[in-house]
């Protein structure tokens, strides 16, 4: 339990696929203008992660392993992240219109966000059992949670702010993300 535990606050500290890997950076930027839109994104996108989790690893084991066809890896990955986000939008869509329409394009640009599939593709990569890969994919949605959250209300706050013009708009988010990302990387020191 100690090393799911590890491997969890591993993606999401110390190697943030957002902030650390520069993974799924679309959506980060796109959706993170508002808290009220970048929970919603965390959650839809840590459904994602977790499902496709899943269904890759079983796809890769009991498929591609087993019929020697390990060779269509990717294109059997993003059709089972792209399975998963129509069915998360479907959900979404159907539960809270006003929450679809917050989300926009950014909710079908999780099939394109390539966190998830980074995610996947390292958990194959590395051998990962189930359980493992199953806390890298929560430890990664958590840490994309933390990291669009955080930069979300960081918009927020310096969006009302005498900032010089030059610096209004993407410099300011660049600089803000730069400092982020250096936030995150003094996590490193953790691993010993």
């Amino acid at each position: 339990m100690t090393e799911l535990l590890l491997i969890l606050l591993s993606a999401a500290l110390v190697n943030n696929f957002v902030l650390v890997q520069f993974l799924g950076l679309c959506p980060f930027v796109g959706s993170s203008g508002r808290v009220e839109t970048a929970v919603p994104m965390t959650l839809a996108t840590m459904f994602v992660l977790t499902v496709a989790a899943l269904g890759t690893y079983l796809v890769n084991r009991y498929l591609l392993v087993a019929f020697d066809v390990e060779y269509l890896r990717i294109i059997a990955f993003i059709v089972i992240i792209a399975a998963t986000v129509q069915f998360t939008e479907m959900f979404v869509r159907a539960a809270s219109p006003v929450l679809h329409r917050m989300l926009g394009i950014y909710l079908p640009l999780i099939t394109t966000n390539c966190a998830v599939l980074g995610v996947t593709l390292i958990a194959v990569g590395e051998g990962l059992s189930l359980p493992r890969t199953l806390f890298l994919a929560i430890g990664a949605g958590f840490g994309f949670g933390i990291a669009i959250v955080a930069f979300a209300a960081l918009r927020e706050r310096i969006a009302d702010d005498a900032v010089p013009e030059p610096f209004r708009g993407p410099p300011l988010a660049l600089v803000t993300v730069g400092f982020m990302a250096l936030a995150f990387y003094g996590f490193k020191g953790l691993g010993g």
